[in-house]
């Protein structure tokens, strides 16, 4: 099942590639600055009537090295058959492409993140004829960000870091930072990234915290009833109403149709002098 955690859990890396710095960090390799990094289809499909979809396929061309291919997969929960899934995708996407293979699993607890590790193997009796090894981005090595300035410097690992430690002890401190590192957006930039971080965090207690620290309005991510679409789409009604009834009254008018209009709002009366009981007038 497809939810608001796993899309921002993989999607963001089709946008901001400067989330898989912990990944080339790890394994030695150029940083994503220094590489060109390219979305592909997704597709797995084969012409039977079976459809398989990795949630999102990079193709990485360093400066320097050979090119290859970066399959991200975003895992909330350990999932039977999910492993025989992974081999499938690293398979294809090798045939496919003829480049190697990265597969990245994103996972935000230990317990599935340990899982993600593998090996998963296809293997008869004691010979392994093939063992996919996923690279886990999870709370182990996807670090705390709680400086305000990384906020300002690298939002997009901010808040990947974020959704990756929202079941952590630390989540309401890691959001309170974020929502203090953000006051240096500009307001656009406040909307993409705020609204990123809700989504994520999708029906965790830790996105009623992010809500709490929510300021303004955005719509990146329509459909999915976060508060800057919530206020956003409650402002934009009322003012069609206002303007459609005003535009209503508009040509009824011009048609000769008297329509009465609300009165204007009066300034209250000034305040009348009353005697007092000795007869001079009290104010």
């Amino acid at each position: 099942m497809v939810t608001s955690t796993h899309e921002t859990s993989h999607r963001i890396f089709q946008e901001h590639p400067e989330v898989l710095v912990p990944v080339f960090e790890a394994l030695g390799l150029p940083p994503p600055a220094k590489a060109t990094i390219e979305a592909l289809t997704p597709d797995a499909t084969e012409i039977k009537p079976l459809e398989r979809r990795v949630d999102t396929v990079l193709k990485v061309e360093p400066s320097e090295g050979d090119s290859f291919l970066i399959a991200v997969e975003a895992q909330t929960a350990r999932s039977r058959g999910k492993g025989s899934s992974w081999s499938y995708y690293v398979s294809y996407l090798r045939a496919k492409f003829d480049l190697p293979v990265l597969l990245v699993a994103v996972c935000k607890n230990r317990p599935t993140a340990s899982w993600a590790a593998g090996p998963f193997e296809c293997r008869v009796g004691t010979w392994t004829t093939q063992s996919t090894r996923p690279f886990v981005l999870g709370p182990d090595n996807v670090p705390e960000i709680t400086d305000e300035s990384v906020v300002a410097r690298e939002p997009a690992l901010a808040t990947f870091s974020a959704i990756v430690h929202s079941e952590s002890e630390n989540a309401a401190a890691i959001l309170d930072m974020l929502a203090r590192g953000m006051r240096s957006f500009d307001k656009a930039t406040a909307k993409y990234w705020c609204e990123w971080l809700e989504v994520g965090l999708e029906d965790t207690p830790a996105r009623e915290t992010w809500r709490e620290l929510e300021k303004m309005v955005a719509t990146y991510f329509p459909g999915r009833g976060t508060l800057f679409e919530e206020t956003y789409l409650e402002g934009k009604a009322e003012g069609k109403a206002e303007g459609k009834a005003e535009s209503i009254l508009s040509v009824l008018e011009k048609r000769g149709i008297p329509v009465p209009r609300p009165p204007a709002t009066a300034s209250p009366p000034a305040p009348t002098s009353t005697p007092s009981p000795s007869g001079s007038t009290a104010p």
